[in-house]
This record gives structure tokens, C-alpha cells and sequence, in this order.
């Protein structure tokens, strides 16, 4: 079964990305992008056995793996590492297996999925940023061992302004970025690139404490679990399935924490588990407590509180009287538990505090879009600035733009690409707004109903939609908080009094 969220890299292309704006330049990019394709962030039965590489040939990651080799220093274990001065100095540059599945660790069919979004992206900026060539001479570096007479020429190369690159200090989101940028630009670009750490997967920067937001993410989770208790076929569906494919399950168990790790299976074409009768009945356990914050969004953000085991305790003990007690993972659970969390999903996406979430979260990181759009239009050298983060990161940025997708939860190697344009006759700066190769500027809250201007795209002259940057400006410096009641961060950042209060 083909699931969106695995983002088959054979299925990626070039598609509504850039273009030729009639009457309209380029002037920079600001990308958004989640990590790619992941080991599961539980430990799974039999991950062993599972085939997370890619088979298919594809020269750009020969060249790219052969690049690495002989313009970096190997350390121990002959893995290539990041040289340039800073939060990833040392950070290996590609997983450590071919094809082996680690915990939440980038496959190689990840870093595919990278090289060919970095591919996409050439296509479509490269050229019109003038970012297709660098006069510089690529410094070569290849050593089986820690120090090396070139390294400091290697690690003071120096750095593109054109560039900016920010990187949750996970190894995933690390690499994905390389491979993306290695893929983008020219191979003196690359060896130069300044990589900057986000502390949050936020890119919250200076907005980063938020308790309202907390007490929201709160009041969900007990929604999301309420709802759970009223569906007690999927309940059973979700345990069942939670002790088939998980090593350590009785202390957390949840439909999104399941989910992810059978994604481990459908994305990597592994066949569905059995599993043989357990001595202690899953009845005899008083209540089975799960943490909120455990699949790939999860487990990443030390900002984020955490919530109270007694906030998250299910007593299951009524769901599971009719599960077997040894028997297979069946293609129906599957499309059970995926169906009931799409369902989940779509609902969550439409209630109020979703938005509100999202505007509180994602507060930071579209003051530095908005802070990076300015340097753009006003004369910086700034082309192109990257945020390679996770899907939470996406999620928020998504809700908080009040964007309305029909896809809740977010692939692997998603992007999400702001397009900044000035006008040739005119100094007038519009942008668009591009979500895996789909625009959707239209569908953003301001600028949509005639806000945005329609012009000709391509040779076809297909429509497109621009916004005026002024409409970012205004919606972050004016706009933001109203749908909080609130006139800035920290007022609507404020506890809000619940029914439990009186």
C-alpha cells in the first residue's frame, strides 16, 4: 500500500516549484524542510531484518558519497565528518549503515530523498538566484585519520553569504540538509556552508517559552485520548498491533506512537510480523501509561513540557478481552489504525485550538522568515536560507499560516518553500508560497479571497498566485494575535483560567 508520508523518492520531480514569473524576478528562497525518511523511534521486532537502503542506482549519490571521501577527514570507523567550526563540528555526514534501520537515525533512502529535493531545487532556483557556479578552487582533504595538514583549509573555506542554513542538532537533520544543499549548489558553496544550530524544533529563536501553549497541547492530548476510549475495537487494534511490533510495549502505547513504527514496515516494503503467546496477559496490567511526546515529532524539543503520567493513563483492561493471544499483524489492523489516526488527524486540523497552537509555536520561526524576507528585498546578499527541522516544525508553521491541507501528518523530506519576487518595471515585492511542489499561497489566511495577485507562469501561461510581502508584514507585526485575544507573544502566552479553575 503506498503511504504519502513514506515519499518514495522515485516519485519526487520538479513541480510547480519557481518558473518563469512574466514581468517578475527572483530575488530569494526560504525552505522549510523535514528531515528524511527515519528508523522508528521505538525499538521494533525484528528491525534487523528490514531493508532501509535504496537499490536503485542513482549516480548523484555515488558522486556525493565519493565527494565526501575525498574532501573531508574520516574519523574512527572510516566515517567522513563535518569539519567547520560549531554546534556539528564532527557530526558524520552520512548514516553509518547501508541498509540497516537504526533508531532514529536517516537511512540511506533518506539521504535519497534529499539529493533528489536538492536536484528539484537546482532546477528551479539555481539559475535565477545565479547560484550555478562559484569562482573558487574546491579544497581536497582525504585522510584515514584525525588531523591532517589541509583540514584547516578545509574548515576555514570561506563561507557564501548568498546562504543560510539553520539545523536542529540531530544527525538526521544534519545530514538531510547536506545532502539537500550538496545537491543544490556547487561543490565550493558546500564545503564553505556555516551550518547554525536551532535549540527547539520550533526555530522559535528568541519565542521559544510559551505556557498557553503548553495548556493547549495539553487539553488536546486528553481530547485525542478521550476519543480513544470511545472507539474500543481500535484501542484493541492499536494494542494489538503495539505488542506485535514492539520490544518494550506495555509502558507506552499509543495510535501515533504505533503508527510510526509500522511505517517503519510499509516504507521499506517489510512484511507484517507475528507474534507468539505472552505468559503475562496484557488484563493483569493496571493501566498502561503512554507519554505524549513519542513518535518522530516527539522526544526532540526540550522546551516542550512534558505531561504527567496521570494525564495520559488508559485502562485498557476492557479493550482486550477478545484479542488473541498469538497470531499476525493483518493488512485490516493496518488500514484500522491508519484510518482511525487520519481520521484523528483531519478532526484535530479543523478544531480552534489547533490554529491557536500553531500561531504560538510557530511565532518565532515566521519572525525569522519575515526578518530574512526584509534582508532579501533590501539590498542583502541573502538568496537562499534553509530550516531543517522535523515535521512538528511544519505542522505548526502550516496551522499558524491557517493553510487547510488534506494531508495532516507530514511526509518524510517534506518542503515547504517561500518565493520572494520584485516586480522588473516596479520596486514591488510579492511571494508564493509552495508545499511539496503544490502552491498554496492561495490558501493562507492572508492571502487568499483577492488578496494576492494572479500573473503567467511557465511558457503555458498557467496562473499563479502572488502575495504582497506587505500582507506578512502586516499579519506578524498586527495581525498575529487576534485569533488569541492577545496584542503580543508574551500576553498571549499567558495561562489562560479553564472550568476547572472555578
Amino acid at each position: 500500500k503506498n503511504i504519502q508520508e513514506c515519499n518514495n523518492p522515485g516519485d519526487l520531480a520538479l513541480e510547480m516549484e519557481g518558473g518563469l514569473l512574466e514581468g517578475w524576478t527572483l530575488s530569494g528562497v526560504l525552505l522549510v524542510l523535514r528531515h528524511g525518511d527515519r528508523g522508528a523511534m521505538q525499538n521494533i521486532r525484528g528491525i534487523g531484518s528490514i531493508n532501509c537502503g535504496y537499490e536503485d542506482t542513482l549516480p548523484l549519490l555515488y558522486r556525493y558519497k565519493s565527494f565526501i571521501a575525498n574532501s573531508t577527514i574520516s574519523a574512527s570507523f572510516g566515517h567522513s565528518v563535518w569539519l567547520k567550526s560549531g554546534s556539528f563540528h564532527g557530526f558524520p555526514l552520512l548514516p553509518p549503515l547501508d541498509k540497516i534501520c537504526l533508531l532514529g537515525q536517516l537511512t540511506y533512502k533518506g539521504l535519497v530523498q534529499l539529493l533528489k529535493i536538492g536536484e528539484i531545487l537546482k532546477q528551479a532556483y539555481a539559475g535565477p538566484l545565479r547560484l550555478l557556479q562559484r569562482h573558487q578552487a574546491v579544497p581536497t582533504t582525504r585522510t584515514l585519520t584525525n588531523t591532517s595538514v589541509d583540514s584547516k583549509t578545509f574548515a576555514n573555506w570561506n563561507e557564501p553569504s548568498e546562504i543560510v542554513i539553520y539545523s536542529t542538532r540531530y544527525r538526521r537533520t544534519f545530514q538531510s540538509a547536506m545532502a539537500l544543499l550538496y545537491a543544490f549548489l556547487p561543490n565550493d558553496y558546500w564545503v564553505g556552508l556555516n551550518v547554525q544550530e536551532s535549540h527547539s524544533l520550533l526555530f522559535c529563536f528568541h519565542d521559544c517559552v510559551c505556557n498557553h501553549a503548553e495548556q493547549i497541547r495539553v487539553e488536546m492530548k486528553k481530547a485525542d485520548l478521550s476519543v480513544l476510549h470511545q472507539h474500543p475495537a481500535i484501542a484493541a487494534v492499536v494494542h494489538w498491533v503495539g505488542l506485535s511490533l514492539l520490544q518494550n510495549p506495555t509502558g507506552q502505547i499509543n495510535p501515533l506512537e504505533v503508527r510510526d513504527a509500522v511505517l517503519s514496515l510499509l516504507c521499506h516494503e517489510a512484511p507484517l510480523p507475528c507474534r507468539k503467546a505472552r505468559e503475562k496477559s496484557l488484563k493483569n496490567v493496571p493501566g498502561l501509561v503512554t507519554t505524549p511526546d513519542n513518535s518522530d515529532f516527539i522526544n526532540i524539543d526540550q522546551e516542550d513540557g512534558q505531561m504527567s503520567s496521570k494525564d495520559n493513563t488508559i485502562d485498557l483492561g476492557e479493550f482486550v478481552t477478545d484479542i488473541e493471544p498469538e497470531g499476525c499483524i493483518e493488512e485490516s489492523h493496518i488500514n484500522a489504525l491508519i484510518s482511525f489516526t487520519n481520521w484523528q488527524a483531519a478532526e484535530k486540523s479543523r478544531n480552534p485550538n489547533n490554529r491557536k497552537e500553531g500561531l504560538l509555536r510557530a511565532y518565532g520561526l515566521i519572525r525569522n522568515i519575515v526578518g530574512n524576507m526584509l534582508k532579501m528585498i533590501s539590498g542583502e546578499k541573502i538568496k537562499f536560507v534553509l530550516y531543517s527541522g522535523h515535521d512538528r516544525t511544519i505542522q505548526y508553521l502550516i496551522a499558524a499560516l491557517g493553510i487547510q491541507v488534506q494531508q495532516f501528518f507530514i511526509p518524510y523530506a517534506a518542503r515547504m518553500a517561500f518565493e520572494v519576487y520584485r516586480s522588473v518595471n516596479e520596486a514591488q515585492f510579492y511571494f508564493r508560497v509552495v508545499y511539496n511542489g503544490k502552491d498554496v499561497t492561495n490558501k493562507i489566511s492572508f492571502c487568499e479571497g483577492g488578496r494576492s495577485l494572479r500573473v503567467s507562469r511557465g511558457i503555458r501561461g498557467e496562473k499563479t498566485d502572488l502575495c504582497p510581502i506587505e500582507n506578512i508584514i502586516r499579519f506578524i507585526h498586527d495581525d498575529y494575535f487576534i485569533p488569541l485575544n492577545a496584542t503580543n507573544y508574551k500576553d498571549a502566552c499567558m495561562l489562560m483560567k479553564t472550568n476547572e479553575d472555578f
